[in-house]
């Protein structure tokens, strides 16, 4: 048996310039954070010839060409796995919730099958393999920060190159820091999933035609990222939220399908209970809301989204990345 997870990833600076057809002309740079929200995936030999795979649907299929799970399907074809499989999935989180689940149940279900295998593999490969599986294999209009922090875990700033290369570093930040950014991030399920492939195929397809909207709006998003990591290097964590809000603002005019009455109310609600600043995670549309509190705010901001119907999720860091957990195979 082989018991295989990743954690999922909050954006705070730079998201949405990780698609090729920005960071291909201009060049890509974000800050992201892997949270102890996993995709869990236990693998096992089959006594059966037949595949059997249980999700939030069970299938048992003699073909990997008859699965219907479009990332199992694809994820056994790339590994060459054929037959006498199970294959079982759980999910700290909903799919379609902002967190890059997707993304990351491929990162967790490449590493759970190439242990199977006993196959060696980096952290590097499983993000370059899972975004070959998403974007190449099932045409996905997505970006590579979600592999990537599903992969390596931690917080990190992660440059796109326009040749295509990738780089990873490690903020530099204090454990005082990263312990108060903790502390002063929350989060809150809007209860909407949502797809996110929809909103980012119009930025796609806009980055691709050269509109120069887009393309502005990206560059402002890109030097929001930069000025997050100067700021959370050098301990200014309070900048963040004056950030954030300014992220949101930018982020919303990209599509009409970004916000909603109901986001855009409980937003304004975070902020006159103290909130500095905040955004929806993810391309839009749904998923978790995340804001920056201070100053004994939290508390007040905690309690008015409450009385919304909005969950509040409490998260820590995750600094491991793919992991496998058990492995007796």
């Amino acid at each position: 048996m082989i018991l295989s997870r990743a954690p999922v990833r909050i954006t705070l600076g730079g998201g949405g310039t990780d698609l090729k057809s920005y960071y291909s002309k201009y060049g890509g740079f974000l800050i992201a954070g892997a949270i102890n929200k996993y995709c869990t995936i236990l693998a096992n030999k089959r006594f059966y010839d037949s595949i059997r795979l249980s999700y939030s649907e069970t299938e048992i299929r003699d073909r990997v060409e008859d699965i219907n799970h479009r990332i199992f399907r694809a994820v056994l074809q790339f590994m060459d796995i054929k037959e006498g499989i199970e294959l079982h999935s759980t999910a700290d989180v909903p799919a379609g919730c902002g967190l890059g689940t997707s993304s990351t149940f491929t990162v967790a279900l490449l590493n759970a099958t190439h242990a199977y295998k006993k196959d060696f593999v980096t952290q590097k490969q499983l993000a370059e393999e899972a975004c070959h599986i998403e974007i190449d294999t099932l045409g996905e209009p997505i970006g590579k920060q979600d592999q990537y922090m599903a992969a390596f875990g931690g917080l990190n700033c992660i440059t796109f190159e326009k040749t295509g290369d990738i780089h990873v570093e490690p903020l530099r930040i204090s454990s005082e820091a990263m312990d108060m950014l903790e502390n002063n991030l929350v989060l809150f399920f809007t209860g909407k999933e949502r797809s996110a492939s929809d909103i980012l195929k119009e930025q796609d397809d806009k980055s691709k035609s050269d509109d120069p909207a887009m393309a502005q709006n990206l560059h402002q998003i890109k030097d929001i990222g930069f000025q997050t990591k100067k700021y959370l290097e050098s301990g200014q964590i309070d900048m963040l939220g004056e950030l954030l809000d300014a992220h949101w603002q930018i982020k919303k005019k990209r599509s009409t399908k970004m916000s909603d009455p109901l986001i855009d109310e409980c937003y304004e609600l975070a902020r006159y209970n103290g909130a500095i600043g905040g955004k929806l995670i993810g391309a839009g549309g749904g998923g978790f809301l995340m804001f920056y509190c201070n100053n004994g705010s939290k508390v007040k901001v905690v309690e008015a989204i409450q009385k919304m119907n909005l969950r509040w999720e409490r998260f820590h860091f995750d600094h491991t990345g793919a992991k496998i957990l058990v492995n007796d195979n």
